[in-house]
């Protein structure tokens, strides 16, 4: 079983209809509670995920889109969410459920593959085999653990999706909560602010200051030093300087 390459993984991203998916899937908030019955039941899509996109458990050659991946996770689960099914009470004659369901798996795949994606660039920066990913780290809120040559814990991370980065965060290698994890920050930004990357200004010139927050996390506009790139469909994803300064 191989795993993708960065390479790879960025490729499949790139080619994601962003578009498409959020007309379908945006306004659709029928199945929204929690998807964790009494064990061992448990239709989270966490351990499918994890299992095509970080491992390649069916070493395949390329990651599978959404709709192919949906297959995958339903049929895994199928009992187990005909069982969920019968339990919320949605009825059997229409098709609110499965329409809310894949919805709300659509949401959690899309923020799964950026942290997966995140994985791939640590990985490129302290070395193979670096870097351990998987339902258990993520239940312990440890999105991303750096493993010592002897296979030791030797860095965790947790991605935080924002609007944008604080700044101690750019200078402070030792960020770290409580428990010991690092925060690496995902810069969340509309298509409309980063396609107006400055604040108005009454018609005049913009001056040096003018820009919006994000613009230092981009390397569009920061090259050296920026940590998210945008794809030309839209997705963001993770340079190696998100990870470059915790080394």
């Amino acid at each position: 079983m191989a795993k993708f390459t960065l390479a790879q993984f960025e490729d499949f991203l790139s080619k994601i209809d962003l578009n498409s998916y959020r007309e379908r899937f945006q306004s659709i908030k029928t199945v929204e509670m929690d998807l964790i019955m009494p064990k061992p039941h448990n239709i989270q899509a966490l351990k499918t995920i994890y299992e095509q996109y970080w491992k390649n458990k069916d070493n395949r050659t390329n990651p599978p889109m959404f709709d192919e991946y949906y297959d995958i996770y339903y049929k895994e689960n199928e009992q187990d969410i005909l069982l969920f099914w019968h339990n919320t009470g949605f009825g059997t004659n229409c098709n609110c459920f499965q329409k809310g369901l894949k919805a709300r798996i659509y949401r959690t795949w899309a923020s799964l593959i950026t942290q997966i994606q995140g994985g791939y660039v640590a990985e490129s920066v302290f070395g193979k085999g670096s870097v351990r990913m998987g339902t258990e780290l993520d239940h312990k809120n440890v999105d991303i653990l750096i493993v010592n040559s002897d296979g030791s814990d030797k860095l965790k991370i947790q991605i935080k999706k924002e609007t944008h980065r604080p700044e101690i965060a750019r200078m402070q290698k030792n960020n770290q909560s409580a428990d010991g994890i690092v925060d690496v920050y995902y810069i969340v930004v509309s298509q409309k602010d980063y396609d107006n990357p400055y604040y108005k200004r009454n018609g005049k010139k913009y001056k040096i200051g003018d820009e919006k927050p994000f613009v230092k996390d981009f390397i569009k506009w920061y090259p050296e030093t920026g940590t998210m790139n945008r794809l030309s469909n839209g997705f963001t994803i993770f340079t190696k300087n998100a990870f470059i300064y915790l080394k």
